[in-house]
């Protein structure tokens, strides 16, 4: 048995099929003629960016949006004005294009790979995507045809790549097992969305499978197994089936209102990170969207995106949702998320530094230009706008002011805008739970970003396996602090909603339900899973749960307890 990250829930059973790396070796060499070989280099770019607009336009006529978006992004990388420069130069001291353009890319690709935060580290996936593509173009190598692969097939790489998985045919795979790669890379993004068991990261992969060998993949514990022997493979095959049967059972809960056995509803959103989630988000069967994440505009990119561009997308999406709810965040960056050309100050511990709300307030004409462009959205659906990372009541006030401003402009110029958006903060620090009750008072309705508000009550980084047994939801500290908002949001009958990873976790619904949550923000594949969760709680019963769980003082009890009370009622895991 082999052990690596689980990357993408499910059973996947096939036979391997391994993509070898291409081999792109050459011998580099001194040029004399430097505008020949300019010419050369400039025609493997063209010829790169060729293909991958090729590529952009099959899979958006196959409504595979989220790989050609980011296959787009790869001819932006490619035309990249500065890097282009730079490999010129190079070509010019006498290096041949090949050289010249690894150099260029190894050096954008050490900068991407020592963020913080796994997103900006697949940046530099996706230039090492690039790079290979370009040097192929030059070295005349054809790609690997995905026509080729089997239905059926488990396909084990050393790592998969945004131009590997472009144009497979999802349904004739079984699941993707690989050598490197995390949770977060664009390998585990496409196979939970389309549901496709994964398992990453597995040391010394490539030397233990061999083509045609019989895999079982268990994306939900990350083990692999590979050649299993008779009982092993009808133990899994027999689980698979079962959670075969039990998607199947979900489906009756499409189309229905989201509510617990006692009647009393709730508003089941997606959270998206650009307007062709929607898509995915609608055929979930979501009540609307509860976290627009709009960062991902602006880091796919090496410029500042536009007031009129972002309206456009905001735009977009509002008239995509027909007047669903639409809940768009303003610029969370800072901490883990770095965009270079924003010019942030390299800071000794960014998690506490300025991010989000306070990066926004410290460039008012960035965020200007993004209020304006939410409000104008807001004339083509039912728009609202979320601030993140408020900790106390003067940074609400600074933004308010700044919104209202942004408003007096749009109504002189006679812009279309919505002069009523509501305007609700995110709830993810301890200071902005504790002074709930103040900030109730100052805006429309709360987010509760549960992620980051247990790491910052917690003090600790899920990604640090020296502390990441303290990161849970379930703690004590955290969980009176959630209660606390919910709470506080009553009193002064706002609407709350809870938009992290917990709001999808079996054991922490009956919690939330006796809270008073009134909404719940989770992917478009736990739409209908929650759906059926809340479905089966009564609110009397969940008051009882959250009682007892009050009177617990350690996660560990308090886990044990909810497993226990949930076992008959929950058919998903838990990730606690």
């Amino acid at each position: 048995m082999l052990k690596g990250i689980a990357a993408s829930d499910g059973i996947g059973i096939g036979k391997a099929f391994i993509i070898k790396p291409q081999t792109l070796s050459y011998n580099p060499r001194t040029v004399t003629d430097t505008e020949a070989e300019t010419e050369r280099f400039n025609n493997a770019v063209d010829e790169f960016c060729g293909e991958t607009e090729v590529k952009v336009e099959a899979l958006r006529k196959n409504s595979e949006n989220i790989d050609a978006d980011i296959i787009s992004g790869h001819i932006s990388m490619a035309r990249d004005p500065y890097m282009l420069d730079e490999v010129r130069r190079l070509i010019r001291e006498g290096k041949c294009a090949e050289s010249a353009f690894e150099t260029i890319c190894d050096n954008f690709i050490a900068v991407f790979s020592s963020a913080e935060e796994d997103i900006i580290r697949q940046r530099a996936a996706d230039m090492k995507d690039v790079k290979a593509g370009v040097l192929r173009c030059l070295l005349g190598i054809k790609e690997m045809d995905p026509d080729c692969i089997p239905e059926g097939a488990v396909i084990v790489a050393r790592e998969l790549t945004p131009s590997m998985t472009a144009g497979m045919k999802k349904e004739n795979i079984a699941a993707m097992i690989t050598e490197t790669g995390s949770s977060t890379s664009h390998c585990a993004i496409i196979a939970r969305l389309f549901e496709i068991p994964s398992v990453m990261s597995i040391a010394g992969l490539m030397r233990k499978v061999n083509d045609g060998d019989m895999i079982i993949c268990d994306g939900t514990s990350g083990e692999v197994f590979v050649s299993p022997d008779e009982g092993t493979l009808k133990s899994y095959t027999e689980k698979r089936d079962e959670l075969i049967r039990i998607k199947n059972e979900l489906e009756p809960f499409r189309g229905l209102p989201t509510r617990c056995k006692s009647g009393r509803t709730f508003r089941l959103m997606c959270n998206i990170g650009s307007p062709d989630d929607v898509r995915r988000a609608l055929d979930a069967d979501c009540e609307g969207v509860g976290l627009f994440r709009t960062e991902f505009m602006f880091m796919n990119r090496n410029t500042l995106p536009t007031e009129e561009q972002q309206f456009e997308e905001y735009k977009k999406t509002a008239l995509m949702l027909n007047h669903k709810p639409l809940v768009i965040r303003t610029i969370d960056i800072g901490g883990d998320k770095d965009i270079p050309y924003m010019g942030l100050e390299k800071e000794n511990n960014p998690y506490m530094g300025c991010r989000a709300v306070r990066y926004c307030l410290k460039m008012p004409s960035v965020f200007k230009a993004q209020i304006r462009a939410i409000l104008r959205a807001g004339a083509f659906g039912n728009v609202s706008m979320l601030i993140p990372m408020i900790t106390c009541e003067e940074e609400l006030l600074e933004c308010k002011k700044m919104i209202q401003t942004a408003k007096d402009e749009l109504k002189a110029e006679n812009e279309q805008f919505d002069p009523d958006m509501k305007v609700g903060v995110m709830i993810e620090t301890a200071s902005a739970a504790v002074i709930a009750d103040i900030l109730a008072e100052e805006c429309d309705f709360f987010s509760i970003g549960s992620n980051d508000l247990t790491g910052y009550t917690m003090c600790c980084d899920r990604g640090n396996s020296s502390v990441d047994h303290l990161y849970s939801p379930f703690q004590p500290g955290v969980l009176r602090l959630i209660k606390h908002t919910i709470d506080c949001a009553k009193k002064k009958g706002i609407p709350v909603e809870l938009c992290g990873e917990a709001a999808a976790y079996p054991m922490m619904i009956p919690l939330l339900i006796s809270y008073g949550l009134d909404s719940f923000s989770v992917s478009p594949p736990s739409v209908l899973k929650v759906r059926h969760l809340i479905d089966g709680w009564d609110e009397e019963q969940t008051h009882e749960i959250s009682d007892h769980v009050n009177s617990l003082r350690s996660c560990t009890r308090i886990i044990e307890y909810l497993s226990d009370v949930t076992n008959n009622k929950i058919i998903f895991r838990d990730i606690t």
